[in-house]
This record gives structure tokens, sequence and C-alpha cells, in this order.
């Protein structure tokens, strides 16, 4: 399983010793837990090294990490090597390390043995992963955005694409922000991914999202990601675009043509706006703003013109509001980004 870099060997024989997995979540794996690493670090065969649970949960840069990070010593060969708690129970599989020089300096991880038996029981099972799938492209609710969103708290999970999928047939729409997955609170966009993918393919889940301030509850029947997403969500590049002069925050803002649809795989987007150029000193480039991204929303609703734009703006000001959502395209892949604004309406 590329996803979590566990894979699952058959050995011939008849009695052979084996060890248990254990609970990586519960009191099996307590934070100050004693712990050891076993493997070959270096090539030194059949090795031990001792420590406690750091941290429970630690991701790195997988979609379905869920790491216990440890000090005991975790060298090069002792990957795919046991981490036990003091039971003799496998809580987690040796992975990486972080290190300014490649060696152990006391922070360690281990993929949860959790994670490790739900990949072990589906290898089994069919020969691969088969990962439960929501069909929406998602990003985390931060405190700008959850001001722009008129929320209380910046918790939750932000779609800001619905293809065709399971999503899209159950009523999701963009702007929704998904607060609760088959009776789970979903705290961010990490914990939504991690409960969907648990979930069984074909299951049909209660999904609890937030719409203009409603509380709405959907009935989305999973479909399999491995398969799905390839599908909904194909790869493409980014374009080049040249910078011009600033017009509005750091933005210089023009109207989306056709042959910019184009070459800025934007096809489907009635109206628009491109942003042409960013001022790298400005607000707009510090919240990840980029020309060629594409401005379909302002405030939640679509804009077709500059007029539309600043209109959008103004009332968002008017409002109080202290910054304004944005749903961008960049490349063909929607975010929504909050944009800072000042209190009279930019020319």
């Amino acid at each position: 399983d590329a996803s979590t870099d566990i894979a699952l060997l058959k050995v011939e024989g008849d009695e052979l010793p084996y060890v248990e997995f254990g609970d990586s979540t519960g009191e099996g794996a307590r934070v100050g837990d004693w712990v050891m690493a076993m493997g070959n670090p270096l090539g030194q065969g059949f090795s031990v090294s001792a420590g406690i649970v750091s941290a429970r949960g630690r991701a790195l840069s997988g979609t379905y990490d869920d790491y216990i990070q440890t000090d005991a010593a975790i060298n090069r060969g002792n990957s795919g090597g046991p981490l036990f708690n003091m039971s003799g129970e496998v809580i987690g599989v040796n992975t990486a390390i972080l290190s300014p020089n490649g060696g152990s300096i006391g922070i360690g991880f281990a993929m949860s043995s959790d994670v490790v038996t739900e990949v072990v029981d589906q290898l089994q099972e069919y020969g691969e992963t088969r990962r439960g799938w929501l069909g929406v492209r998602i990003q985390d609710v931060t405190p700008d955005i959850a001001e722009g969103l008129g929320l209380e708290a910046s918790a939750g999970a932000l779609v800001t694409d619905v293809p065709e999928g399971p999503a899209r047939e159950a009523g999701m729409e963009v702007g929704d922000v998904i607060t609760s997955f088959d009776g789970s609170t979903v705290e961010d966009t990490r914990e939504l991914v991690r409960i969907v993918g648990e979930s069984p393919v074909g299951e049909t889940v209660r999904v609890v999202v937030l719409r203009e301030g409603e509380t709405q509850t959907l009935l989305v029947t999973l479909g399999r990601r491995e398969t799905e997403e390839r599908v909904a969500f194909p790869d493409t590049e980014s374009p080049d675009v040249a910078p011009e002069q600033s017009d509005f925050r750091g933005l210089t803002l023009m109207p989306l043509t056709d042959e910019l649809r184009q070459q800025l795989g934007a096809e489907g987007v009635e109206g628009g706006l491109v942003i042409e150029a960013v001022d790298p000193n400005s607000e707009a480039a510090d919240r990840g703003l980029m020309a060629g991204d594409v401005i379909t929303e302002v405030g939640q609703e679509p804009v077709a013109d500059l007029d539309a734009f600043h209109a959008r703006v103004a009332e968002a000001a008017e409002a109080g509001q202290k910054s304004v959502l944005l749903l961008i395209s960049r490349g063909g892949n929607p975010r929504f980004v909050a944009l800072p604004i000042s209190d009279e309406d930019d020319e």
C-alpha cells in the first residue's frame, strides 16, 4: 500500500511463533509509556532500543498518516521493525525519523498498529486497499475563512469542489462546511480524510454540513477512492501568466475570456475574473494568491465582471467584515481564500 508504505508478505511454514498487535490509540500506547523498537540498524541484526511514547497522532506527508512519535533510537535499518509496548504487543511499525544528519536524535515515528492492521486486513482479503471516497475537494477552515463565512469557530472541512460522484449525488455544494461524518466530529481536513478512508466502500453514511448558517444532513453512499479519484480529479498543469501593475489590494484583475479559459484550464467556469498579477508585498500574496488564479466567487456569490467583484467587496465591508471570501481556481483545482479588505471600496 503506497499510501502507508505497508506491505503484506506470505510466509510458508507450520506453527511459526508470532507476536500480537496491540491497541495504538488506547491504554496500550499512552504518552509517556515505555516502548522498545526492534530492527536491523546499520546491518546490526536484531537490535533493540528503548524509549517512551513522545506523542500520538503525528502526520508527516501521507494522506493517512497516524504515527506514534518516540525517542527510542530508530536508525537506518530499523524501518519495518516492530515498536513494542511493555506488554509485548506491537503498537507500531518503525517508519521514519526527523534528523539533520541522518542519525537518530530522538525523534522517530512508527505507523500506528490501528492503521497497519486495517491495511493488512484489506491486503489479505482483496490483494489491494479499498478506501471509502466522498468525492470532494476540501480545505481547513482558518480563522479568516471562518470570519468570512460567519462561523463562530474555525473547525470542520470546507468544500471547494464537488465533481461527479457520491457527494454531488447526495446534494453537497461548494461552500458547505462538513462538521460531522457518520457520527464523528470533523475537526479538520486530515480528520475527515482519515474517517472517510476507514469507511467501507458502498456504505451509506450521514454527513452534517453547515450551509449559509443552517445545518443540513446529507446521506452519502461512498465510492472507492483508488478508482474514482483519478477520474474526478485529473492532474492539470498550472499556467504561466506574466505579472503587471496591481489594482485592488495587490491584485490586477481582468475578465475571463474564452481564450483564457482554455489556457487556464477553466472551461467550465462561467463569468469569473483572472488575477493577472499579484504585488509580492501585498496581503494578497501573503494569502497565497498567484497570477493565473481564476476568481469564480466573492462572498459565496458568482462574479462575472469587475463591477460585480467590487460590489461584493463593498457589501462585505458595509457588513463589518474584516475579510472577504474568494473562491479561486488554479489549474482546475478550486480553493477558498480569505482576503483582508479595507473600510473603503478600493478602485
